[in-house]
């Protein structure tokens, strides 16, 4: 309301002040009179609320007035009266008051964000591959796969165990090493095992102490190893009727130290790569009479990989020197091996021939195969392969007595000669573990080397010895290998192998079994407990007593030709570990569980049941 009076105050103000001077105001041309504009009507004036409603600003409500002219001219109307002749007052009217709106004020309700929510934006580092693109799928050599960090793997660098058992069985050995150094590999070993059976002088014993170092470098490595082994049995064997009234029970022993060393590049997943080796080894071996054997072997090889050709060339050099109380000669074999490897996506083929060449005692030149092949029939799971090869098995005294501890002395030497082993089978994974191999095969083999018994009772011995089939001896046979592993903790394997002898001068394959089963198992219970078993079974053979042999070595007429039967045997046996903790664990382990007189050679039996235990330490 107050609003109201002010604004009516101010108008007339306003009229008081402009009336007086437009009355003051002459011409000077000319004098008219100026008759009284009539009076308009006075129009109601706006109120506010009217306002409110028709117009929303005052520029609104001033464009809804009539175009009319609100001043009252003197004259015919001009922009300039006072040269126009108009008159020089005038009347204002006010239509309106004038109020002022403003809008109502409008509140931001929300505070600023003062968080820094720039995101971070790592600088960008190309490292591009330099790596040839291959066909995975091709059949190809497997990289080595680092083992997962398992709790307790290796604690320790060395370990001695040592135990006693119920035929005087005395058990040690230790195993020592640097610890683990990827570059540097140095460790050393030594054993011992002793019995004693319950035949006359039925005793063994065995002795090893050895040391073995490896170094990796950038393009080589190098190994090498040096031991010494002493082998000590008695003649014990006696047979059971007649029984002779004197055997020579002599101590036999074998002592062997021998040695060898390597130089192989280390390999590199690179185009058309040169590989290379080199080792050396050798032995002395000798017996505790007067049979002796030195042997050194030089070998290597080297490869070219041209696009998926591997082409290369093995070469070794194999000097022997044999000698017994009625002969000394050497006895020595030069290997020439020329190859060439490819491989496709489904297929690969080996293919080479070795080039033998004896000289020493006897002189022989022979060139055989060397090649085999693969194929993928169910990729990842099935493989076809075949291979035929031979080669000249160098007669050797250290191998005929790690065969047969109680052969006798002057043994004969010849060299015998695989001249054509083919074989073929399947081998892969038929589930996941479950891994096969089985093939069939047929070995001509000349001058096959037999062991016979070369018995003299009468004079006391009780010893074997060997002859030759004279020509070429034809073997056929099937040979079968499973291996199931359940999982970390379960593992059982097995192997069979059956054989068919088809003598060239010989009447049987004397000594040879026909049919060798192997399985085992190894089961983990928890960490602390381990058991494992094994089954081992031979067939039966037939021993002869050889006239020519016994004629030779006792320089008299031998008995009435004698043959025996020796039966087949399974031998199963068994081992349990408790570890106590990181560094203690108990061990036992029981042979010939089914108590069997085992034979493995005429009058030779095995020991009986037997059963020993101890301790190992870790540090």
């Amino acid at each position: 309301m107050k609003l109201k009076y002010t604004y009516t105050l101010f108008t007339l103000i306003m009229v008081l002040y402009f009336v007086p001077v437009n009355a003051q105001k002459k011409t000077t041309t000319k004098k008219t009179t100026v008759k009284p504009a009539a009076k308009a009507p006075a129009k109601p004036a706006i109120t506010p609320a009217k306002k409110a409603t028709e117009a929303k600003t005052l520029g609104e409500a001033a464009a809804k007035v009539n175009a009319t002219d609100t001043t009252k001219k003197g004259g015919t109307g001009g922009t300039n009266q006072a040269t126009q002749g108009g008159s020089l007052a005038e009347e204002i009217i006010i239509t309106t008051a004038y109020k002022p709106l403003l809008a109502d004020a409008v509140k931001i309700r929300r505070n600023p964000d003062l968080e820094d929510k720039t995101p971070y934006k790592a600088p960008l580092i190309y490292a591009p591959v330099d790596k040839r693109l291959e066909q995975n799928s091709e059949i190809k050599q497997l990289d080595a796969m680092q083992l997962p960090v398992t709790a307790d793997s290796i604690p320790y660098n060395n370990i001695v165990r040592a135990g006693l058992g119920n035929l005087k069985t005395t058990f040690v050995e230790g195993y020592f090493g640097n610890g683990k150094d990827e570059a540097l590999q140095v460790s050393g070993w030594v054993r011992h095992l002793a019995q004693s059976g319950s035949l006359e002088q039925q005793k063994s014993n065995r002795e090893e102490l050895g040391v073995f170092g490896k170094s990796i470098g950038a393009e080589q490595t190098l190994s090498g190893s040096l031991s010494y082994t002493n082998n000590g049995y008695y003649f014990y064997g006696t047979p059971v009727f007649p029984k002779p009234a004197f055997l020579d029970r002599a101590h036999q022993s074998f002592n062997t130290l021998q040695g060898e060393g390597e130089l192989v590049k280390n390999y590199k997943d690179v185009e058309n790569d040169f590989t290379y080796a080199l080792k050396l080894k050798g032995y002395l071996f000798g017996d505790r009479f007067k049979a002796r054997e030195n042997n050194v072997v030089v070998s290597g090889f080297i490869n070219k990989t041209i696009n998926e050709f591997y082409t290369g060339l093995g070469v070794s050099l194999d000097l022997s020197s044999q000698k017994d109380s009625l002969y000394s000669f050497s006895n020595n074999v030069v290997r020439l091996n020329p190859y060439i490897k490819f491989q496709g996506e489904n297929y690969k083929i080996d293919a080479g021939v070795n080039i033998v060449n004896e000289f020493g005692f006897a002189g022989r030149f022979n060139i055989l195969p060397a090649a085999k092949a693969e194929y993928q029939i169910i990729p990842k799971y099935v493989r076809l392969f075949v291979e035929a090869k031979g080669d000249v098995n160098k007669s050797s005294l250290r191998d005929f007595y790690g065969i047969n501890p109680f052969l006798g002395k002057n043994l004969r030497i010849k060299n015998s000669v695989d001249r054509l082993d083919v074989s073929a089978g399947l081998k892969g994974t038929l589930a996941p573990g479950l891994g096969f191999k089985a093939d069939v095969f047929r070995n001509i083999v000349k001058d096959m080397p037999l062991m016979v018994s070369n018995f003299n009772f009468a004079a006391g011995q009780n010893r074997f010895g060997i002859i030759y089939d004279n020509g070429d001896a034809t073997v056929t046979g099937i040979n079968a290998e499973l291996d199931y592993k359940l999982a970390e903790d379960f593992n059982i394997f097995g192997r069979a192998e059956f054989k068919d002898y088809k003598m060239a001068s010989e009447a049987k394959a004397w000594n040879l079994p026909s049919l060798r089963l192997t399985a085992g198992t190894s089961i983990t219970i928890n960490e602390k407990l381990k058991i494992n078993g094994t089954l081992v079974f031979r067939g039966s053979t037939t021993d002869k007593q050889n006239d020519a042999l016994f004629t030779a070595t006792y320089k008299t007429a031998p008995p009435a030709p004698i043959t025996s039967q020796i039966g087949s045997f399974a031998d199963l046996s068994g081992g349990v570990e408790y570890k106590i903790n990181k560094q203690f664990s108990v061990f036992g382990r029981v042979n010939n569980l089914l108590n069997g007189t085992n034979q493995t050679w005429l009058y030779y039996p095995d020991y009986g049941f037997n059963i020993f235990g101890g301790a190992s330490y870790s540090f």
